[in-house]
């Protein structure tokens, strides 16, 4: 039986642009795109064209591994009643079909799998030469950090697929994609693609009101329709603050001072990752230097890194799990093995009463923080996209952050609000300093 692909679909009108770059030979494509604007499936007939023409392993990456399953591995297209892989991928192309690891082997050898970037550092197996980045803006930026020199070394590709989720690490990629001529970039808005009449999109923003409130539901509807940058991210405990850090000029290059300690605040992962943030009284507030994440390795990696950085130190703050043996493979508590390796004046933040009050410490401590933007751009993308879980069959949020990437940088950054370090041995007159675009 002679199958064609892509298989029973076309290309839209607006989305002939991103199928004939991607076709052309393209290798790096971003586009924000609104809801049901068919990005997933667009990707989904590519990868399955592409499959066919080379053979390898072939990735759809979405933020978290449930959400995976639910939105393409099970996801049925309203339009053809069948599941969107068997759209995309019919039988009669297949080998074998693993419903449990999400995964399906073609007849010419390639492999396509949907997957949680959540998880993104247990991919390292067997390196993929096409990647599909599905809702870009929720994904941890630490993946396409871990598979980009992958894909630059087998000359392999790159999607991203999203909506806005507020001036994160999408909407620097997306600046940057627009100044590059590696890149395709495209920004389309529900108002001018078609797709819905102005009848339709007034409804939908009206039902997102009263479902989410005045607030919110303008904000979702800014982002998933008008794929607007500058929406507020509804549920987000620090968005709000670290924007207006950013306007009030707090956000740039804060260089390390000499004549002050760094005291470090930490979030420990054995599964997630593992976080650093390295801050200096400046006598106002606290100055964020310096900022290191990593997973997958061990404790005196971490010590390792904060020696090598050289920085006079005063307290390392711990949170408190650091006495729970089960997140180190080596005896004795997390504290006792820093300690062990070299670093002194550790001390652990014990639990307090509550993260509601934990998250109340750190809205009051980020207004007199300034960060350093280069070193710190990662952290502060979490902070921006930290947030509250949203309960669809309540309709309200619940007390709870979600757990996601941002969890482990914000639970850090919680660490240095609650534990407030205090600065050891001589204190030093702060040094004048001319830090560009901070006062």
């Amino acid at each position: 039986m002679k199958i064609e692909l892509p298989h029973l679909w076309t290309p839209r009108s607006y989305q002939e642009p991103l199928w004939r770059y991607m076709h052309g030979g393209g290798k790096r494509a971003v586009a924000i795109w609104p809801r049901r604007h068919g990005k997933d499936d667009l990707a989904l007939h590519y990868t399955a064209c592409a499959a066919h023409e080379r053979v390898g392993v072939y990735w759809h990456l979405l933020p978290q591994q449930n959400q995976a399953r639910k939105a393409i591995w099970d996801a049925v297209n309203p339009h053809t009643g069948r599941r969107r892989i068997d759209d995309a991928f019919p039988h009669e192309l297949r080998e074998t079909t693993r419903e449990q690891d999400m995964l399906i082997r073609f007849k010419t050898g390639s492999t396509w799998q949907v997957i949680g970037s959540d998880n993104y550092d247990a991919l390292v197996g067997t390196p993929p030469i096409g990647v599909v980045f599905s809702e870009w803006a929720l994904s941890n930026p630490q993946a396409w950090s871990l598979i980009r020199p992958i894909l630059l070394e087998n000359g392999g590709w790159a999607m991203f697929i999203t909506t806005p989720r507020g001036r994160n690490h999408a909407h620097r990629m997306f600046q940057m994609a627009e100044q590059s001529d590696d890149w395709f970039a495209e920004r389309l808005t529900s108002d001018t693609t078609g797709v819905f009449t102005p009848e339709a999109l007034a409804t939908e923003k009206a039902e997102l009101i009263s479902e989410r409130g005045e607030g919110d539901g303008e904000a979702i509807f800014e982002q998933e329709y008008m794929t607007s940058w500058s929406a507020a991210l509804p549920g987000a405990y620090y968005a709000k603050l670290v924007d207006k850090a950013e306007t009030e000029g707090r956000i740039g290059f804060v260089p390390y001072n000499p004549q002050k300690q760094v005291h470090t605040a930490w979030d420990l992962g054995r599964n997630d990752a593992t976080v650093i943030w390295f801050a200096q009284d400046n006598g106002a507030g606290w100055d964020l230097v310096d900022y290191y994440a990593n997973t997958s390795v061990g404790i005196d990696h971490y010590v390792k890194v904060v020696q090598d950085k050289g920085y006079i130190y005063g307290e390392h703050l711990l949170p408190h799990d650091a006495e729970n043996e089960q997140l180190v493979s080596t005896t004795g508590s997390i504290e006792d093995t820093v300690k062990s390796l070299g670093l002194t004046n550790v001390r652990v933040v014990p639990r307090t009463k509550s993260v509601a009050n934990d998250i109340n410490e750190v809205r009051q401590i980020i207004p007199v923080c300034r960060f350093d933007k280069d070193k710190c751009e990662k952290g502060l993308d979490a902070l921006r996209s930290y947030r509250r879980v949203w309960d669809e069959k309540l309709k309200a949020y619940r007390d709870t952050p979600l757990h996601d990437w941002a969890s482990d940088p914000a639970d850090a950054f919680r660490t240095l609000a609650i534990g407030k370090p205090r600065d050891k041995g001589a204190v030093h007159a702060p040094i004048r300093r001319n830090i560009r675009g901070i006062s």
